[in-house]
């Protein structure tokens, strides 16, 4: 019969590897061991500080205090991805549209989406006509409030910005104080044994450290699974060409105004990020190196940010190596974060795979044995969501219409589009993605799908040459009665719900004990808190 795990051992800090010592400290039997080993000579990336929907279930889970969490991180609500400038329309003006937490309604049996295509909602887009996201955002208020029984929204899904290193450090203080064993060594070596498993680490000053099970956090490096277990890299840069990044940390122009939203706006050779926390605003661009360099991707990049960054500011530029390790588990060894693979953040999902890795490894946790049938359906599962991800990503660029620049041509013309992608894109020219278009739906449902399309309207700008089916019955009246609802709905949610920088006071502690924030959290977190997409 096969040994149980005695030991966990993490090599590498940073998010990573304490979002994983923390939270398998907190899930795992206390006989299990965890050993965090991390080199005080190896800064970390101290990026990707926007998270998805899962995040508030996951702290939760982890018993981290909310007020502790908002005070020590600097977290901000973040309702949604705002995209600027992605494509523009019939006048050559730019489009902006929202990806939101929330999804669609069905009216008559019909997503709304259909009936969005078929009638429009006048001067609003797809998102405001169902949604008071957008209306929220434009009066600096976010989805939740200050108490009261009549909230005309009272469920709703949301997700948070943090600063990441302080998010680190947090969960490292919580882990120790858990047990994470914590080791401040650098690695120098690393011994295999006769199967080929990784025995023991050898320590610069601790010398020979022994291993049982082990998790590579050690960043783009890939030092474990990648460099001694010699998994091959697959690289993505056929099908997503920027590679690179530059990151700066700017103030708020005006503090009490802080967007309740990621914003992602298209610049002439990639995109600008806006990440706004309580305290700060993180920014950067995201570039191809083919199609600017770092001076002139820097140039760009402070004309787009004007008088919002500092006199004397400087982005620091960060190479990304786009793609992912063939396998995510070989032998004893997982990666988890950048060391598994890394696909450009334009839907924040860096930490969420770190999440989802983490939750996986619990359902197909190991015995000594390492049987190959538990690592191949956790490998398979993991490729699933990088090739999800991937595919929505490669969607933003495909569905591009700008022709301003060679790299906007060149992302819908020379890249390559996945295979099940390109079927889909085929598809949707006849009919909105739907239900049982998409093999996984880990995070990117056929609704979050539709928001893509007909955010960027696409449809009024010719995608499928008018060939688009709707087969069934649609009320019209139907439609304008739901318009009518939704806008009044609107209306009273706004009136209704909270100034963000005043619910943050208050998540933080700030406004004094009487003023507690309600917060029923909608559909999208109660799934993703019982680990919903698994099978």
């Amino acid at each position: 019969m096969a040994k149980p795990i005695t030991s966990i051992t993490i090599v590498g800090g940073g998010t990573a590897g304490w979002l994983a010592a923390t939270f398998l400290r907190s899930k795992l039997a206390r006989k299990i061991k965890v050993t965090l080993i991390e080199s005080p000579n190896v800064p970390t990336v101290g990026v990707g500080e926007a998270t998805v929907p899962n995040m508030p279930a996951t702290l939760r889970e982890m018993g981290l205090d909310d007020q502790e969490f908002f005070r020590r991180c600097n977290a901000s609500i973040k309702m949604g991805v705002m995209f600027r400038n992605w494509n523009v329309d019939h006048k050559g003006d730019f489009i902006s549209y929202m990806n939101p937490f929330i999804t669609p309604p069905m009216i008559d049996g019909m997503e709304a989406g259909y009936f969005y295509h078929a009638y429009g909602a006048g001067k609003r887009d797809f998102i405001q006509s169902f949604c008071p996201l957008i209306d929220l955002l434009e009066a600096w208020k976010c989805p939740l409030s200050l108490g009261g029984k009549e909230d005309p929204m009272p469920k709703v899904g949301y997700a948070y910005h943090l600063d990441a290193v302080k998010f680190a450090g947090m969960l490292a203080e919580v882990g120790r104080e858990r047990g994470v064993t914590h080791i401040l060594d650098d690695v120098d070596d690393i011994e295999l044994d006769e199967r080929g498993h990784v025995a023991a680490l050898q320590l610069r000053q601790r010398g020979r450290h022994d291993v049982e099970f082990v998790i590579d956090c050690t960043g783009f490096q890939g030092f474990l699974l990648q460099k001694a277990l010699g998994e091959p890299f697959e690289s993505y840069a056929d099908y997503l060409g920027n590679d690179r990044a530059m990151a700066l940390q700017i103030p708020h122009q005006d503090p009490s105004k802080i967007p309740a939203a990621t914003s992602s706006t298209a610049l002439g050779a990639g995109w600008s990020w806006s990440v706004p926390l309580f305290n700060r605003v993180g920014t950067g661009y995201v570039f191809s190196s083919a199609h600017r360099t770092d001076d002139q991707a820097r140039d760009e990049f402070m004309a787009h940010l004007g008088d919002k960054a500092p006199e004397g500011a400087e982005p620091r530029v960060i190479p990304m190596r786009v793609g992912r390790t063939r396998r995510a588990w070989v032998k004893n060894c997982v990666a988890l974060g950048l060391s598994g693979g890394f696909i450009e953040p334009l839907e924040s999902t860096a930490i969420h795979m770190i999440d989802m890795g983490l939750r996986w490894l619990l359902m197909y946790f190991p015995s000594q044995d390492f049987d190959e049938a538990t690592q191949n359906r956790y490998n398979k599962i993991v490729d699933s969501m990088y090739n999800e991800v991937r595919d929505f990503i490669c969607l933003h660029y495909q569905l591009g219409n700008r022709t301003d620049d060679p790299y906007w041509i060149d992302a819908r013309t020379q890249l390559k589009v996945p295979d099940r992608l390109a079927e889909n894109l085929e598809l949707w020219k006849h009919r909105l993605p739907g239900p049982l278009d998409l093999p996984t739906s880990f995070l990117f449902t056929h609704t979050t799908f539709q928001a893509v399309l007909l955010g960027k309207r696409v449809y009024e700008m010719g995608y499928g040459d008018g060939a688009f089916s709707r087969p069934y019955a649609m009320n019209e009246k139907s439609w304008k009665e739901f318009l009518r609802k939704s806008a009044a709905h609107t209306r009273a949610t706004v009136a209704y719900k909270g100034d963000h920088r005043t619910i943050l006071l208050a998540l933080r502690g700030e406004l004094g004990p009487k003023a507690t924030v309600t917060k029923k959290l909608g559909e999208v977190e109660e799934d993703l808190s019982l680990e919903a997409g698994l099978f």
